[in-house]
């Protein structure tokens, strides 16, 4: 059983507890109300909603909006309901609402719902609802007992608000904290295999190759990237336990340090941050496939010997990916000419995809100096708590 699913349980044993609290007052006071047979009636009411809440908020597909205003509309009934059952001057000596406490579990119900903001919304429907109660039975004023009910409204719906909203956020971080222990085991086991087979032929095929020469010394070049950046895969860290998703639309949130690192080889050099840079998942694979778009222009124009450097920066409020080469570099104007040519692999791959998120491309470049493009997506820790 889930924390949520213990939650609503929770709430269900509450309104059955209030209830019992509230059918004792009922039968004690019913002598004196005005309308005793209006009493009897309210409890039989409080009683069939209480059995039939406790089934459909059982339910997660049936928590929304229509049973917790069903829920609200049938509580404020029962609490107005006291007007017209119980005596003014009763309710001016301080004697209890018809519900008491049962009225709470309404409020609890819109906590555990949607949190503190929720909760205290739903405090204010009742408490105005019990102060309508003295204006509609003609008694002189709210009694004490009356204002101190509406303070425990408001707090219950504050206090228990909050404390269901922690609750959630902890048991996300620890399912997520599980789910990475186990991937780091699985992972750990993976290089121990990859380690004693995979890797010792790439190795013997990178020496061998080498040796020989000609094309083979070609193949043992690329057997040499490939190990390196298979080693660079299994002995990379885990990446930090992610938070969850701040609000409905927002997306799962995406790691931007191992969807970079992936390109890690003999040629190319990565560097990220030692935490977690989150963006949302789609964001974070356009910025991917933008460095792969410059990682794939270096190696068209600039050949297979140069080197490339790949720096991922998280600053506060944008995150900055520079993609630097050793190559020959370019002349001024030479990506206006491009574009006026039709090649728009820079303009559409780069410039267009980070544009997209908000950002920013600069590119320097001199011929004989290399290349270096830098992006900038700004408003990078918008969706972290």
């Amino acid at each position: 059983m889930g924390l949520e699913a213990a939650l609503w349980r929770a709430v269900a044993v509450y309104r059955w507890a209030a209830l019992g609290y509230a059918a004792i007052l009922i039968v004690k006071n019913s002598g004196g109300y005005r309308h005793p047979m209006g009493g009897w009636a309210v409890l039989a009411v409080m009683t069939a909603w209480t059995a039939y809440a406790m089934f459909a908020f059982a339910v997660p597909r049936r928590r929304g909006w229509p049973l917790l205003a069903a829920d609200m509309a049938v509580t404020a009934g029962c609490l107005i309901a006291t007007a017209w059952v119980e005596t003014s001057g009763n309710l001016s000596d301080g004697n209890p609402t018809l519900p008491v406490s049962w009225v709470a579990a309404a409020i609890l119900s819109w906590a555990v719902s949607g949190g503190k903001r929720y909760g205290i919304a739903a405090a204010g429907v009742l408490a105005a609802a019990n102060l309508l109660v003295h204006v509609l039975a003609g008694s002189h004023g709210a009694t004490p007992t009356t204002i101190n009910g509406v303070v425990l409204l408001f707090l219950a719906g504050l206090v228990v608000g909050h404390v269901v909203k922690l609750a959630l956020q902890a048991e996300a971080r620890l399912a997520r904290a599980v789910e990475l222990e186990s991937a780091t085991r699985e992972r750990e086991r993976l290089a121990r295999r990859i380690h004693d087979s995979v890797l010792q032929v790439l190795a013997m095929v990178q020496r061998r190759g080498g040796e020989l020469g000609g094309e083979a010394a070609e193949l043992g070049r690329l057997a040499g990237e490939q190990e390196a950046a298979l080693r660079a895969l299994i002995g990379g860290a885990p990446s930090a336990v992610l938070p969850p998703p701040s609000g409905p639309g927002g997306g799962r949130p995406a790691d931007l340090c191992p969807l970079l690192t992936r390109y890690a080889s003999t040629s190319v050099t990565v560097s990220t941050p030692a935490s977690a840079v989150a963006l949302p998942e789609a964001a974070a694979r356009e910025i991917e496939a933008a460095v792969a778009a410059a990682l794939d222009n270096v190696r068209r124009h600039a050949g297979d010997a140069a080197r490339a450097w790949v720096l991922l920066e998280d600053g506060a409020g944008e995150v900055t990916v520079s993609v630097r080469d050793d190559g020959p570099g370019m002349p001024p104007g030479r990506l206006e000419e491009a574009a006026a040519d039709g090649r728009l692999g820079v303009v559409q791959s780069i410039r267009g995809r980070i544009r997209d998120l908000g950002g920013t491309v600069s590119i320097v470049s001199a011929p004989g100096e290399g290349t270096e493009i830098e992006m900038t997506v700004p408003g990078a820790r918008a969706d972290r708590p």
